[in-house]
């Protein structure tokens, strides 16, 4: 399995390469070393293994190859059943975490506003259901973090609210079933 150069109107959603640490860092904060290194050896087991593509990958402008942020498909555990509408009965006590392909994006301060994340996003998450046959996508996020629950609602995902105060880091949470 494999997330080859995906193509949309603005952008360019590709593996991460050495040369975009500085890139990186500037876009998304200060990275930890070795992790960019990290990434791409991940690319290349994880296919070898036929696992999903799990990683993050450079957005970047079109006009310009600008590298403004990050998506990725990422393992995400969580206690999903405890959500309302996640799972029929949903639990009534903390849930047992289990494991969904979670979505993750993340853009530099100063490109956020012109929907590149949704645009990047939906770009992944199409790819993972047409070519690699996931039947749900997750996203997770803070109940402060009103962009990423906007771009989750754009997507399409159901978005819930976790009903319980644990864990701390499980507030939000939008998913996608792949259409039948």
């Amino acid at each position: 399995m494999t997330m080859p150069p995906l193509i949309t109107d603005r952008l360019t959603v590709r593996p991460l390469t050495s040369g975009d640490s500085a890139a990186v860092a500037a876009a998304v904060g200060s990275i930890e070393p070795g992790w960019l290194e990290w990434t791409e050896a991940g690319y290349h087991q994880l296919s070898q293994l036929r696992q999903p593509p799990y990683g993050e990958r450079a957005v970047t402008l079109r006009e310009d190859d600008e590298l403004v942020g990050l998506v990725g498909v990422v393992p995400s555990m969580g206690p999903f059943r405890q959500l309302p509408g996640f799972a029929q009965p949903a639990a009534a006590k903390p849930a047992r975490f289990r494991p969904e392909v979670g979505l993750y994006w993340a853009l530099a301060p100063r490109h956020r506003g012109h929907g590149y994340a949704t645009e990047a996003a939906a770009t992944v998450i199409e790819h993972c259901f047409a070519e690699l046959n996931i039947e749900r996508i997750v996203a997770t996020t803070e109940f402060h973090n009103t962009a990423s629950i906007a771009v989750m609602r754009r997507l399409g995902m159901t978005v819930a609210h976790n009903p319980l105060p644990e864990p701390h880091w499980f507030q939000v949470v939008g998913w996608l079933d792949a259409p039948a």
